[in-house]
């Protein structure tokens, strides 16, 4: 049952106490979104509208930036407004619904790459099946039960933190509700549930990623024994932006979520919050585009008609 009495809200820190500094945070911060909503917004509309893209590959890209939008409208525009209003203070309503979504976008977008990395290990490992085995079908239900995976996910983290009991100051070290944060806002260890699914969902994600690892092995090893130069720099162009997602997402997140809370954060904690809520939804379309030239085509085509 969730804990509606204890708290009626929290606080959120800044990441300055100096009022001018946080408005150059807020701007930047600001830059970084419209960055990413833009970059992003592209893909979503190049897949969509070029007949080249009409594939496996870039069904999965439009639904990963679509994803990403997701992920970093969750807790940046609320950051900025709150910098620019100087006020950190959210209902626990508003709470419970970031953790909710921002769990649903990680566990989601963690779940696509997997996915992703599953299509092109049978594009290039098996060529002859693809087209039968990554059908329209498939690709389908599996943008389904990305969804449904991160929906449920979501439900799990949410309703655990949420049924313990809070008290004392209601000041969250974060720009957003963080887990871990409201954890050590707990009136005694009453947690255990809350940590039984965060080492669950940290099984769930482990897996995904040895998954991940064992593709890219088996991909790597039939790039490299293809004769053709040509052949070998093509697989590499679609293959090492996805790997370059992954490494940049994973590896954030597991330094976030490894470090221990401090109860006096320094501006590095929230540093790396940034490297793992804001970065990847930033530099994904500039990965997945500079590489690939279809893309590059393709948005180029896009930004024409904009201008036309």
């Amino acid at each position: 049952m969730f804990n509606f009495t204890t708290m009626s809200g929290f606080f959120l820190m800044s990441f300055s106490g100096n009022p001018e500094i946080e408005i150059l945070y807020a701007s930047l911060f600001l830059v970084l979104y419209l960055g990413a909503l833009t970059g992003n917004t592209l893909i979503i509309i190049a897949t969509s509208m070029d007949n080249s893209l009409y594939s496996p590959v870039y069904f999965f890209l439009k639904h990963l930036s679509f994803l990403d939008l997701c992920y970093i409208s969750v807790t940046v525009p609320r950051s900025i407004c709150n910098s620019f209003m100087h006020n950190g203070n959210i209902s626990l309503w508003e709470c419970i619904l970031q953790c909710f979504a921002f769990t649903v976008c990680g566990s989601s977008e963690m779940a696509m790459l997997t996915v992703m990395s599953y299509d092109r290990y049978v594009a290039i490992c098996l060529p002859l099946r693809y087209e039968i085995i990554m059908n329209v079908s498939t690709c389908v239900n599996g943008v389904l039960a990305i969804w449904i995976s991160g929906v449920i996910s979501g439900v799990m983290h949410t309703a655990a933190t949420f049924s313990i009991h809070f008290c004392g100051p209601n000041i969250i070290h974060q720009f957003f509700c963080n887990v871990p944060q409201l954890l050590k806002l707990s009136c005694s260890n009453d947690y255990v549930s809350e940590l039984g699914v965060s080492v669950f969902l940290s099984l769930v994600t482990f897996l995904c990623f040895i998954f991940i690892g064992l593709s890219y092995t088996h991909i790597f090893s039939t790039v490299l024994s293809i004769p053709s130069a040509e052949g070998r720099s093509k697989a590499f162009s679609t293959c090492l932006p996805h790997l370059c997602v992954v490494i940049l997402f994973v590896s954030t997140s597991v330094f976030e979520f490894l470090k221990p809370p401090s109860d006096s954060p320094v501006p590095s904690d929230f540093l790396l919050t940034v490297f793992y809520t804001v970065v990847p939804s930033t530099l994904n379309p500039m990965i997945y585009s500079l590489r690939n030239k279809a893309m590059m085509t393709a948005l180029q085509k896009v930004l024409k008609g904009k201008k036309a």
